[in-house]
C-alpha cells in the first residue's frame, strides 16, 4: 500500500505510544506462566515462525493461519507470551514476503493490529471466566471458552483489516465479502488443529509440536496449492472472457483501449507499453503510465536491443522481479521507478508482430502464472488487432472511391441521412449541400484521354479535401465529374460563400497534366471551371434526398443554363 509520508509517521507514532507501553501493561497484569525460556517455549516459537513463513496471498494481502497456534500458546503460557510470539510472527511474515523499503510502515501497522487482536481476544476470554491449563475434554464449558477466544481473535483480525484499509487508503470494502468467507472457512478448518495440539501437549508435552506441525505443514501446502490453482483458473477464465471481448471490437483503437484497460484491471500495472514492429524497428504504438494515457517520445529499438529487443529476438516472454535483475539489460526509455517487469512477444502466425511490456513499481509484483496469462492475452490481442485492421481496410475500400480516395456515393447517402436525422431531432440547426460539376469535362477526355481526365478528378479531390476538413464537412464523389460537399450546421449564406470560394479555386488555379495522349512529354496546363448548386435544410427540403435533388436542380438550372462557372442556390 502506498501511503503519504505523514500517514506513515502517524503509524509509527501510534505504535510507539501503544505497543511498548501496552506490552508492559500486559506483562504486569497478565504475567507469563513460564519463568524462563524452556524447550517447550522454543518448540512453539519454531512452530510460530514456520506458520508465519508459509502465508497465502489473497488479493495482494498475505494471509497466515496463526490463530490455532495463538490459541494453544495463550492457553498454555498466557497472554503475554502469546503477544510476544505474535509480534515475532509478524517479523517473520514480512521478511518472508520481502516488504520493500518504502513499505516499512507495514511492520508497526501489523504489530499494532495483532497487539490489539491478541489483547482483545484475551480480555474477552478472561471476562467470560476463562483460565489457563483448562481441561477441554472433561468440561464442555472450557471448550466453549476456547471457541469464544478463537472467534473473537478471527473477528477482531478481520474487522481491523477492513478498518485500517479504509482509514489509511480510503477504500470502502464490504465487511462480509468473499475474503471473509474464505478466511472463516480456513479458520474453522485450522481451529481443531489448535485444540488437538493443546490436548496433545497436556498428554505428551513439547513433542506434540512435531506431531501436529508436520500434518499442518502438509495442510498448508495443500491450501496454498489449492489457492494458487484456483487463482490461475480464475485468471484463465478472465483471459478467455477478455479474448471474446477483444474479438467483438471492430476498430484498432477500440481493441487497443480495451486491451490496456483489461490489463491494468487484472494485474498490478503502473506502466504499459505496446510496441509495433515497423520496418525492422520497434516503435511505440500505445503507452499508458500511472493509469493515464501518455504521449511519450520513445526512440525506436532494434532486435537484440534491450529487454524488448531480446524478447523480439528469442520470441520468449521474460519476468523480472526487481530492477537489480534488468538494469544491466535495459536500453532506451524505462520509467525510473519501475521494478517488476513482464515482457512478452505478440505473435501472429508464428511471427512476432509486436512486444508488450508491463511494469510495476513494486518488487515481485508478478508471478510466473501471471506471465503465462499475459502471454495468452497477447495472443488474443494479436488476432483481434489483425481482424480489426482487416475490417477497417475492407470498410474503407467499400466507402471510398478508388480513383479519388474520397467517400463514394453509398457512404455519402448514409452520411446525409444521418445528418438529416440529427437536424430533425434538433441536434443540428442547419444542413447544407454543395453539388459541383466540372464544365465541359467531356472535352478534356476527348482531347487528352481518359487517363488525363482521371488525373484532373484526382487533383480536384485533393484540393477539396484540403479545403474542407473532417470537422467542417464531408467531401464525396457523387459520380462522374460531380462532387458533393455536406456541411452540417452551416446555413445557406455560409454555404454559398464556401461554394464561391471553391468555384474561384477551380477557375483561378490551373490543373497540370503529366500523362496525356499528345506526342509531347511536357506537362500541360489546363484551365477549368465548375458549375455549383447549393441547397439548405430545413428551408429547402423535407428529407435528405430532396436536399440532393434541389442542389442538383440549382446546379443545372441556375448555373449551367446561365452560362456555367457560376454558383446558384435553390429557389422554390
Amino acid at each position: 500500500m502506498l501511503l503519504r509520508p505523514h500517514v506513515k509517521r502517524i503509524i509509527w507514532i501510534l505504535w510507539l505510544l501503544i505497543v511498548p507501553a501496552g506490552s508492559w501493561l500486559v506483562y504486569y497484569f497478565f504475567p507469563p506462566l513460564v519463568s524462563a525460556i524452556s524447550f517447550e517455549l522454543l518448540g512453539f516459537l519454531v512452530l510460530t515462525c514456520f506458520v508465519a513463513g508459509t502465508p497465502m496471498i489473497i488479493n495482494n494481502t498475505p494471509i497466515f493461519y496463526i490463530q490455532w497456534v495463538s490459541l494453544t500458546v495463550f492457553l498454555i503460557f498466557g497472554l503475554f507470551v502469546e503477544v510476544i510470539l505474535m509480534q515475532i510472527a509478524i517479523v517473520v511474515l514480512l521478511l518472508r514476503i520481502r516488504v520493500p523499503r518504502e513499505q516499512l510502515h507495514r511492520y508497526p501497522l501489523n504489530w499494532l493490529m495483532f497487539f490489539i487482536t491478541s489483547v482483545g481476544s484475551g480480555v474477552v476470554y478472561y471476562a467470560l471466566g476463562g483460565t489457563h491449563g483448562i481441561d477441554i475434554l472433561s468440561n464442555p464449558f472450557n471448550l466453549v471458552l476456547a471457541f469464544a477466544y478463537a472467534c473473537t481473535y478471527f473477528l477482531l483480525n478481520h474487522f481491523l483489516l477492513k478498518f485500517i484499509a479504509y482509514l489509511v487508503q480510503r477504500k470502502k470494502r464490504a465487511l462480509f465479502d468473499k475474503d471473509f468467507i474464505w478466511e472463516a472457512l480456513s479458520s474453522a478448518i485450522t481451529l481443531p488443529i489448535g485444540l488437538i495440539l493443546y490436548i496433545l501437549y497436556q498428554e505428551v508435552g513439547a513433542i506434540a509440536v512435531i506431531f501436529v506441525g508436520i500434518p499442518f505443514a502438509s495442510l498448508s501446502i495443500i491450501l496454498n496449492l489449492y489457492h494458487s490453482s484456483n487463482k490461475v483458473n480464475q485468471n484463465l477464465q478472465k483471459a478467455t472472457e477478455i479474448g471474446h471481448e477483444l474479438a467483438e471490437r471492430l476498430h484498432v483503437e477500440e481493441v487497443l483501449d480495451l486491451f490496456i484497460q483489461r490489463l491494468t484491471e487484472m494485474f498490478p500495472v503502473d506502466y504499459a507499453h505496446i510496441l509495433d514492429i515497423i520496418d525492422d524497428e520497434l516503435q511505440l504504438l500505445r503507452s499508458v503510465e500511472k493509469n493515464g494515457e501518455q504521449s511519450l517520445e520513445i526512440s525506436p529499438q532494434f532486435i537484440n536491443q534491450g529487454i524488448s529487443g531480446h524478447v523480439w529476438s528469442t520470441g520468449k516472454a521474460v519476468l523480472y522481479n526487481s530492477k537489480r535483475e534488468w538494469k544491466g539489460i535495459v536500453h532506451g526509455y524505462m520509467p525510473v521507478s519501475a521494478e517488476s517487469i513482464i515482457c512478452v512477444p505478440i505473435v501472429r502466425s508464428n511471427e512476432v508482430i509486436g512486444i508488450l511490456l508491463l511494469a510495476s513499481e513494486q518488487k515481485r509484483a508478478y508471478e510466473k502464472a501471471q506471465l503465462m496469462i499475459v502471454d495468452i492475452l497477447s495472443s488474443y490481442f494479436a488476432v483481434a488487432i489483425e481482424n480489426a485492421k482487416h475490417y477497417e481496410r475492407t470498410k474503407e475500400d467499400s466507402e471510398r472511391c478508388a480513383l479519388t480516395k474520397l467517400y463514394n456515393y453509398r457512404y455519402m447517402e448514409r452520411a446525409l441521412e444521418t445528418e438529416y436525422l440529427l437536424l430533425t431531432n434538433g441536434k443540428r440547426k442547419h444542413l447544407s449541400v454543395i453539388l459541383l460539376d466540372i464544365d465541359h469535362f467531356k472535352n478534356i477526355n476527348d482531347r487528352y484521354g481518359h487517363q488525363s481526365g482521371n488525373e484532373i478528378l484526382f487533383q480536384l479531390a485533393q484540393r477539396l479535401s484540403g479545403l474542407i476538413d473532417t470537422k467542417t464537412g464531408i467531401v464525396a464523389r457523387f459520380g462522374g465529374e460531380e462532387f458533393v460537399i455536406i456541411l452540417p450546421d452551416v446555413d445557406k449564406k455560409a454555404a454559398l460563400n464556401i461554394a464561391e470560394f471553391v468555384r474561384q479555386m477551380i477557375a483561378n488555379r490551373p490543373f497540370i497534366l503529366s500523362r496525356h495522349i499528345e506526342d509531347t512529354k511536357t506537362e500541360i496546363t489546363v484551365h477549368l471551371t465548375a458549375s455549383i448548386g447549393v441547397a439548405s435544410a430545413p428551408e429547402d427540403a423535407d428529407d435528405s434526398m430532396s436536399l440532393i435533388r434541389h442542389a442538383d436542380r440549382a446546379l443545372y438550372v441556375g448555373a449551367k443554363r446561365n452560362g456555367r462557372n457560376k454558383v446558384a442556390e435553390y429557389v422554390k
